[in-house]
């Protein structure tokens, strides 16, 4: 009796305290569950943000991040290559093949090709390239100042009134100031008086039509030099 009266408390002492443990294993994985629910709550509002943030911006962005990164480590191992006093240029093209270096040129060729003087319409479409190609980069914080500054007339429009908004700037005036003149003394150049050769043939009915025939002698003589000779002679087919 007393034996089995020693042992009966034992028993359901240790069946207590299993059931216990039970209980807090159980309430344990319920909080690492609320836990992990919230994580993923979290991560995946995350990702929507994210998401939405990617499709507002342009097509082309990644692309145009991944050439600007190009372009910023391209100009710093280009310091670094001149501070050596080294030609950066040389020094870039003994890391490439040379079949590389040929297809790099064949596109910079392709991507601004040179044809000598066509039309004016062409000629005037390329000094508006190279004009757009010398203007600062855009300041995008001045330009979203510029945006909040002046909300709505910011874009203009036929009832919008924006004469006296606009104040600008004395280094974007000096900009444009050193670009005409710069135009005027490049200009300057190629317009002066040029003396008259009583001698040379008369291919022009007036001065405007004389300056063309010299440009087209200038880019395409030596290819039809034959031809006006034959036509001369009078032996053309």
């Amino acid at each position: 009796m007393s034996t089995t009266d020693v042992k009966a408390p034992s028993t359901s002492s240790s069946k207590d305290m299993s059931f216990a443990e039970k209980q807090a294993e159980r309430m344990k994985r319920l909080r690492s569950l609320h836990s992990a629910r919230n994580e993923a709550r979290t991560h995946n509002h995350q990702e929507v943000v994210a998401e939405e943030a990617r499709n507002k911006l342009p097509a082309n962005y990644e692309a145009k991040r991944r050439q600007a990164e190009w372009l910023l480590e391209d100009q710093q191992k280009r310091e670094e290559v001149e501070k050596e006093g080294k030609n950066y240029d040389r020094v870039k093209l003994l890391n490439i093949s040379a079949i590389e270096a040929e297809r790099l040129e064949r596109k910079k060729k392709k991507k601004n090709p040179d044809q000598g003087f066509s039309t004016y319409e062409q000629a005037t479409i390329r000094q508006y390239n190279r004009l757009v190609k010398n203007m600062p980069a855009a300041d995008m914080e001045q330009y979203q100042k510029q945006k909040e500054k002046y909300g709505d007339a910011f874009y203009g429009g036929p009832n919008v009134i924006i004469h006296g908004m606009h104040v600008d700037r004395k280094d974007a005036i000096d900009r444009m100031v050193d670009d005409i003149e710069g135009q005027i003394a490049k200009r300057a150049k190629y317009s002066r008086r040029r003396t008259h050769n009583d001698d040379a043939d008369i291919d022009y009915i007036n001065e405007r039509n004389a300056k063309f025939n010299k440009k087209l002698e200038r880019f395409y003589g030596e290819h039809t030099a034959e031809i006006k000779q034959n036509l001369e002679r009078g032996t053309a087919i």
